[in-house]
């Protein structure tokens, strides 16, 4: 199973379904929420301006305010996207570092493996 969404990810996904107008049901499903926790996100982004329902129980719909979160959050997003891949090919290369040189010294003197120092012959 995945990891858990954050609510800057929860609230995403609700500005992405809301902005050609959604009732609270679709946005419900397609985001994958209970109505306790839909009710929370819906309060919140209501609240902060982030989304907008003209008619009381009509459809909601994303605010510019919400827009220009969504824009935001999703060049954020592709920027931490791309920072998590070098982490990824770094880590790769460090392992790689680790086993061919530092591995190869362990192996080539048992010495440096348990700790003890050698000293240099004269």
């Amino acid at each position: 199973m995945g990891q858990r969404r954050t609510s800057l990810q929860i609230l995403a996904e609700i500005l992405r379904i809301v902005r050609p107008g959604a009732r609270k049901t679709r946005i419900m499903y397609q985001a994958n929420l209970s109505f306790y926790m839909l009710k929370k996100y819906l309060d919140y982004a209501l609240k902060t301006e982030l989304v907008e329902c003209p008619e009381r129980g009509g459809c909601f719909f994303a605010t510019r305010k919400g827009h220009e979160f969504l824009e935001k959050y999703e060049r954020f997003q592709l920027r931490n996207n791309q920072v998590e891949e070098q982490l990824q090919a770094m880590s790769k290369e460090k392992a790689m570092l680790e086993e061919n040189y530092m591995g190869k010294q362990k192996r080539t003197d048992p010495s440096v493996a348990r700790g003890a120092r050698t000293e240099p012959q004269q």
